[in-house]
């Protein structure tokens, strides 16, 4: 399954960034949209999802899990499976792992230490008393809050205590993480309470000592020393007496020499914080170690010291061959080791056909079958990472028990040199990084003043580095310069736009002209990019230029009463101007000429002149309603002047015009009229 945040499982979870992963699944950060709150979704790994055992498992872990709720548990709130997916929603624990604080700061201050384990010591009696082992309390499996509360992580390879959920685990399969295994887990012996609370003394160990109480080259051989080596000490600069005594007593071999409890446990270390000179804890001093093969706990070592040297004959031939015998002592030591490690002492045996299987299985598989496991990683493009490749000697070839097998791991695909692949255009680069077996992953560009847009700016992993044949290398790609923003041109004549654009850094183009009714010709219509708006340097803006109006054709309107004329013209979409020429015998208000004649064609919206033939004396208005009166006067030249009234004539008739009927006048002016006035107006 690839990682992104738009995956979304049961339409309800969606995943976030990954937040760490383990042998069988990863781990992301993720929310529950329904419910609106931050969770963690753990994904049953991609390999193992075909498993039919594996996906058991899983399940299991999530069926155990759910059941426990406790304030040092990560609570369990679903689990479920989204195509060939399978995964399980649980609660989000803001802070750290164990594993993280010991590694950063080396130790623990022990009363930190004591608080913690207090704590992992309440979760797991609470797990116990619902019949739940851990089987793997480490402290990658412990989260620790901001505010110090700890809570115990992974129920993963917990089981009920319980004859139907043992007969379903395959007999002899050793889970955990070796440097926490009790010595009846490596031995793959039945496990108790007491089992996770040895793992709760290993980390206790770690957190005051700051460092593993055994630790070796390989898990096997740090599951012996679980089994047979003494328990270390601890220095009075490094515990209390009190803690330390604690430690030694979950430390012992025999699970029946240990605290019983969790919470015998939890109540021994909060008497060691109150008392930590106090009287130590009963039975820690025992170490119920099992015996190394070949050598008898009844008989003690032999410690050469002054006495020694006294038995034999004095001076330097008794230093003599006390060093002799020392030194044959070493090389019999030596050579019985090497042949116990190499050769081997018991019958010939098949070696177990462990190809293909995950490494820590593969090793308890020969550890128990009597062979001493060594480890050798090797690159492979068909066994993943952690799984066999084979064996040497290979299987099901014969050789004697307790010789040496060699596991040949996959350390996954093999490793190859990053090409320098910054400066190339991200074509080039892609192809090269083909070349040397790796994929090109675009991150999100940047611009940069200097690089042209689609060069490589950086790459990750840097170049001359090394990846996994098939990794992505993640590329950069430049923007070239920053964008500017587009000078707004529209309204501008095309000259003025061309040198705004091009002090801005833009090249004008002119993509069209169109016939504008409204603008003005050699004016800019539109532009795109539009004014404001972001572009780069150098781009282009296209623009559209208007060639003015349309032509029109000018009408006949000579012969035409003026307002018949004004009309025709309007419709052609022409304008109409008026010049008057007195006429004495002409029909007044009659168009006698036109200019521009007509047949021509001229832009739309252009003035067409008439001239108009008026009597040039004032006509005859008496007796005429006042509009009647308003168009006599302008089919004569003249405009409506003053309209007063009389209490003389008929109400709303015209009496008489000043200047009188047949009065000279110039065209265009105004004449004055009075207006018989109405009976109600009192006049």
């Amino acid at each position: 399954m690839q990682e992104s945040q738009q995956t979304v499982f049961n339409q309800r979870y969606r995943l976030g960034a990954r937040l760490g992963e383990g042998g069988m699944a990863v781990v992301y950060e993720g929310i529950d949209t329904l419910l609106r709150r931050p969770v963690a979704i753990k994904v049953l790994r991609e390999q193992y999802a075909s498993d039919e055992e594996f996906v058991q498992r899983f399940y299991r872990e999530a069926q155990s899990a759910a059941s426990l709720a406790h304030p040092n548990v990560v609570n369990v709130y679903d689990v479920g499976q989204e195509g060939k997916t399978y995964y399980i929603v649980m609660e989000l624990v803001a802070g750290t792992t164990l594993a993280e604080m010991i590694s950063g700061d080396g130790r623990i201050p022990e009363n930190a230490a004591i608080d913690y384990a207090v704590q992992i010591c309440a979760g797991l009696a609470y797990a116990h008393r619902q019949g739940f082992l851990h089987r793997d309390v480490k402290p990658a499996n412990v989260l620790v809050t901001k505010d110090d509360v700890v809570k115990l992580s992974d129920f993963g390879i917990a089981r009920a205590v319980s004859q139907h959920t043992m007969a379903v685990t395959q007999p002899g399969m050793v889970m955990g993480s070796v440097s926490y295994f009790s010595p009846e887990q490596a031995q793959g012996h039945e496990l108790t309470q007491s089992s996770d609370l040895y793992s709760v003394g290993v980390m206790l160990y770690q957190m005051v000592v700051g460092r593993l109480p055994y630790e070796g080259d390989s898990p096997v051989a740090v599951a012996l020393k679980h089994v047979n080596q003494p328990i270390p000490a601890i220095g009075e600069d490094q515990a209390s007496p009190a803690l330390a005594a604690v430690i030694r007593k979950l430390l012992q071999k025999d699970p029946k020499a240990r605290f019983q409890s969790a919470h015998e446990t939890a109540t021994a270390l909060r008497a060691a914080l109150a008392r930590p000179t106090a009287a130590v804890v009963p039975g820690a001093h025992a170490d119920t170690s099992y015996p190394v093969p070949g050598v008898d706990p009844r008989v003690p070592p032999p410690r050469p010291g002054r006495a020694a040297v006294d038995a034999g004959a004095p001076g330097r031939s008794a230093v003599g061959r006390w060093l002799l015998a020392v030194i044959l002592v070493i090389v019999a030591a030596f050579a019985g080791w090497y042949l116990v490690e190499n050769v081997g002492f018991g019958p010939p045996v098949a070696v177990p056909d462990v190809t293909k299987r995950i490494d820590v299985q593969a090793q308890q598989m020969l550890a128990s079958a009597g062979f001493n496991v060594r480890t050798q990683q090797e690159a492979s493009t068909t066994i993943p990472a952690s799984h066999v490749i084979r064996t040497e000697p290979a299987a099901n070839a014969q050789a004697r028990k307790g010789s040496a097998v060699v596991l040949v791991v996959s350390s996954g695909l093999p490793t190859v040199q990053v090409p320098d692949v910054v400066g190339y255009t991200m074509a080039d680069a892609t192809r090269l990084l083909a070349n040397a077996k790796l994929k090109a992953r675009v991150t999100a560009g940047r611009y940069d003043p200097k690089a042209p847009p689609d060069t490589v700016l950086d790459q990750k992993p840097a170049a001359n580095g090394s990846a996994r044949a098939g990794d992505a290398i993640a590329l950069t790609p430049s923007k070239g310069p920053a964008p500017v923003s587009v000078p707004s041109v529209v309204g501008a004549n095309v000259n003025d736009a061309k040198a705004a654009l091009a002090q801005s850094g833009f090249t004008m183009n002119v993509i069209s002209r169109q016939s504008s009714d409204a603008i003005p010709a050699n004016t800019i219509i539109s532009e795109d990019p539009g004014g404001k708006s972001l572009a780069q340097k150098g781009a282009v803006i296209n623009v559209v230029v208007s060639t003015g109006a349309l032509p029109a054709g000018v009408p006949n309107v000579t012969g035409s009463d003026l307002q018949q004329a004004q009309a025709t013209l309007a419709q052609a979409g022409l304008q109409a101007a008026v010049q008057y020429t007195v006429q004495q015998n002409g029909q007044a208000g009659s168009v006698i000429g036109q200019q521009p004649g007509s047949g021509g064609s001229v832009p739309k919206g252009s003035t067409v002149t008439l001239m108009v033939s008026v009597p040039g004396v004032v006509p005859d208005v008496a007796g005429m309603t006042l509009e009647q009166a308003r168009a006599k006067l302008a089919q004569s030249g003249y405009v409506l002047g003053a309209v007063s009234s009389t209490p003389q004539g008929q109400a709303g008739l015209v009496v008489r015009s000043d200047p009188a009927q047949d009065g000279e006048l110039a065209p265009g002016q105004p004449v004055n009229l009075v207006v018989g006035a109405s009976p109600s107006s009192g006049q």
